[in-house]
């Protein structure tokens, strides 16, 4: 039995970064399910960090642990904005080599970055001078017609020499042109098989693998050959999974949290939200998914979608849609 979870890699489930989804809010909202889940940040890009008037960086210390994904390639940029998230009390930098949008092709950051290893290092190397929490790299296993195996050693091999010890590998390539960031995360055939071998030939490396990953009987599977997990729209979409992941993967004492519990433990976060000026559909709309497969599931989605966004809308909206869904 497993009293302590700080054995367990840091990584061993993780909630992946998202884009509009995995806010602060809803990185609240995730934590209220699971104490152990590593939550990551929707990706930022250094640019956002230093130029821009809101600030990207704000986040409750309730919500860690948490990892800043960076979005980037200028060494000295990234080591500015991985310090700064450091001194804001995040417990991991990563660095996104997996996102394959125009946008950020354009930026040079993302999937394309896999082609450029050495620069990856060199951004990794000048994080990690700043820095004394952990740099890791999310990636793909290849990029267009880059996707043999060796190249994927290549990379990881030359990134590693520069320091990383620790990779999230996306177990599907990515089509750079052709297809769009949403068609990438499921047309691209999975290879779960060459993310366990790249494991098996990096066994001092702490890896996690990441795609399609659905139940927590899949979660077991993976964590047999691999060091951590990491699920994304399932973790958002059906926000109810994440109640069962410190019992079935940190500590079997654990209880099962239910979304009824998740919920009624947001209220203080919610009230707290209101009256510092935040609309309550910025915090709710993370929670349509509560209920998915319940009585009730649909009028709770319906109530908050017709109502959180009214002006003046407050807690009384959240109970009232609560009290359509079966105990």
């Amino acid at each position: 039995m497993i009293q302590n979870p700080a054995h367990f890699y840091r990584g061993r489930f993780s909630v992946a970064p998202m884009l509009d989804w995995t806010t602060r809010h809803c990185r609240y909202f995730h934590r209220q399910f699971s104490q152990y889940a590593l939550l990551y940040t929707e990706m930022v890009t250094t640019g956002a960090i230093i130029h821009a008037k809101y600030d990207h960086l704000t986040f409750s210390p309730a919500e860690n642990p948490v990892a800043l994904q960076l979005g980037g390639s200028d060494p000295a940029q990234l080591a500015q904005c991985a310090k700064a998230a450091e001194q804001r009390g995040y417990t991991e930098i990563n660095l996104n080599v997996g996102c394959p949008s125009d946008r950020v092709q354009n930026g040079l950051f993302g999937a394309c970055l896999m082609a450029k290893a050495d620069l990856v290092a060199d951004c990794v190397k000048a994080m990690q001078a700043e820095v004394k929490i952990p740099v890791t790299v999310k990636t793909r296993i290849g990029i267009d017609d880059l996707d043999s195996y060796a190249f994927l050693c290549d990379f990881v091999q030359t990134v590693n020499e520069a320091g990383c010890q620790e990779f999230i590998i996306h177990a599907r390539k990515a089509w750079l042109s052709g297809l769009s960031p949403k068609e990438n995360r499921e047309i691209p055939p999975l290879d779960y098989e060459r993310v366990y071998q790249l494991k098996q030939d990096f066994p001092h490396l702490c890896m996690s693998i990441n795609g399609g990953i659905k139940t927590i009987e899949e979660m077991q599977q993976h964590l047999q050959y691999m060091d951590g997990v990491m699920i994304g729209r399932e973790a958002y979409q059906n926000p109810s999974l994440l109640g069962y992941v410190d019992q079935a993967l940190f500590d079997p004492t654990r209880p099962i949290v239910t979304p009824r519990e998740a919920v009624e433990k947001m209220f203080p976060y919610i009230e707290q939200q209101l009256r510092q000026g935040v609309y309550l559909n910025h915090v709710v709309r993370h929670m349509l998914g509560a209920f998915q497969g319940c009585k009730g599931a649909r009028q709770w989605r319906r109530y908050l979608s017709e109502n959180a966004h009214k002006a003046g809308a407050g807690l009384e909206v959240v109970e009232k849609a609560l009290s359509f869904v079966a105990h």
